[in-house]
């Protein structure tokens, strides 16, 4: 069942908006291009929500996230729920960091597509309207271009890579040789060359070492220029 957060009035003429391709509200004219273009860069799903419920500004990540499976929808700029027992905690999260300032972790969804939101009050000058900041969870722990990346830094072989990747997806070495198709003595080796080229200490340590990789987001989608008056 699709149900609605409904926004209350669109007062246009005290916040004005521009409307992409996409149908989002863009970033308010007084942001500088360049900080929608780094926000892009997030390989988090960012959302930027006034309190009449419309977003203000959605990043490349979140964009590309909110489909029809998502547990938050779009309807234009305005932010809808999937599902019905989710309307009421986000409504309580955003009024409390609207209201009274207070960060919140929600989980919105169900089943394989439950999802961690960080609802995050920004601070606002005087006069300035309050705006919330919704932050999505990783859908991995290791990211595909982070992880491509970390691997060519290290030296690993393109065998070392795809084990790589599987420890980070959590699969077992068993697994992992049954997937290649070799014995898992080769895995073993091969997870034995991971951690002296990359100076880990166990399948674990090397795990943490990825999840705190800068998360990178394909170039392929990015269009436009950083236009401001540093360059």
């Amino acid at each position: 069942m699709f149900d609605p957060i409904a926004p209350a009035a669109v007062r246009l003429t005290a916040r004005p908006r521009l409307q992409d391709s996409t149908g989002i509200a863009a970033a308010p004219a007084a942001m500088p291009n360049c900080y929608a273009l780094m926000l892009d860069e997030v390989d988090y799903g960012m959302l930027l929500v006034a309190d009449d419920m419309l977003v203000l500004h959605a990043n490349h990540v979140a964009r590309a996230e909110l489909d029809a499976e998502h547990p938050l929808q779009l309807l234009g700029a305005a932010l809808r729920v999937r599902h019905s027992h989710d309307v009421a905690p986000l409504r309580e999260a955003l009024t409390a960091a609207r209201e009274r300032g207070l960060r919140r972790l929600l989980s919105l969804g169900t089943g394989e597509q439950r999802l961690s939101v960080a609802v995050v009050p920004l601070p606002a000058a005087a006069g300035d309207e309050a705006l919330t900041l919704l932050m999505f969870s990783k859908r991995r722990v290791c990211e595909t271009l982070s992880t491509h990346w970390f691997a060519r830094e290290h030296g690993l072989t393109p065998a070392e890579a795809r084990v790589l990747t599987g420890l980070c997806d959590g699969q077992p070495p068993i697994d992992i040789a049954r997937q290649q198709g070799v014995a898992i003595s080769t895995v073993r080796a091969q997870i034995g060359a991971i951690r002296i080229k990359t100076g880990s200490a166990s399948i674990s340590a090397l795990v943490r070492q990825m999840a705190v990789l800068p998360p990178l987001v394909g170039a392929l989608r990015t269009s436009g220029t950083c236009t401001s008056a540093l360059n």
